[in-house]
């Protein structure tokens, strides 16, 4: 057996010589019949292309998902930053925008206040002092509210206070920048009116109750509910005609009167601050 193989094996090894010398050359060969192949055979090498294109587009995919899982794992981060700065940004303005609405909403308050005030009907012939209502009850009285005017503005005790509505009441304390009204429901409070129906004069007298009471009638006065009350002028302290109130009841506890003022709602008021005229005298020296 070992005289065969010896025979074959040098048999074969011219024939690897041979491969050896021209091995260089059959590559150089084999290269430049590939590229006259794909010179002259577009579509076979455009079909082997496609084959390893076929072969590999699986692999990329699933190479290439976890990258695009990636990308959009950042680009989710990256928007929620930016929605979270938006929110950050949307939540200041609101709060600005917040405070803004306060502010005019008061301003609008303060407008409408001026506004009603501005149509109140007074004798031309007093002036008017504004003010604001700064506390509520205090002092000797049950029923007054402060102000912020008093003395270097020209406000004097006894003066008139009034507001859009009518009559609150007169002023009974005043300091060099406070004043305090003693309100037409006070129980010391009394005011000269008239019954602008009838003419027949009267008091308005308050006993700590909403609805004052109206006393020192005449005997026989005609009286209903619903009747106007305004201000009589009598005694020269106070303008007549400032509306006060309507007659509300004439039963047996007397005649009550319903205030046009709501006390619970005072802000902004004014107080009167009235002349009595005087008579003048002629050449002659006739008044």
């Amino acid at each position: 057996m070992r005289a065969p193989q010896r025979s074959v094996l040098k048999a074969a090894v011219p024939i690897r010589n041979l491969l050896q010398r021209f091995a260089f050359v059959l590559l150089v060969g084999s290269a430049f019949a590939l590229m006259l192949l794909g010179r002259f055979d577009n579509a076979a090498v455009e079909r082997a292309r496609l084959g390893i294109v076929d072969a590999f587009t699986p692999i990329l995919d699933v190479v290439s998902r976890p990258v695009s899982a990636a990308n959009a794992v950042v680009r989710d981060i990256g928007e929620l930053i930016e929605l979270r700065t938006e929110l950050a940004r949307v939540k200041e303005e609101n709060e600005r925008l917040l405070q803004w609405q306060t502010v005019a909403r008061r301003l609008e308050a303060e407008n409408a206040a001026f506004r009603s005030l501005l149509s109140a009907k007074i004798e031309t012939s007093s002036f008017l002092v504004a003010a604001r209502v700064v506390a509520d009850a205090g002092g000797p009285f049950v029923r007054t509210v402060l102000l912020n005017a008093g003395l270097r503005d020209g406000v004097a005790k006894g003066q008139a206070v009034v507001n859009a509505e009518g009559m609150v009441g007169r002023i009974a304390e005043v300091g060099e920048r406070s004043s305090r009204v003693l309100l037409l429901s006070d129980l010391n409070s009394r005011v000269p009116v008239v019954n602008e129906r009838s003419g027949q004069r009267g008091v308005l007298a308050g006993d700590n109750s909403e609805w004052p009471q109206l006393v020192f009638l005449p005997n026989q006065a005609q009286v209903q509910p619903g009747d106007p009350i305004v201000t009589s002028g009598h005694g020269g302290l106070l303008p007549p005609g400032l509306p006060i109130g309507v007659v509300a009841s004439t039963g047996d506890g007397g005649v009550r009167v319903q205030p046009l003022v709501n006390w619970h709602r005072l802000e902004f008021v004014r107080v009167v601050r009235y002349d009595l005229p005087r008579l003048e005298v002629g050449a002659d020296g006739k008044r």
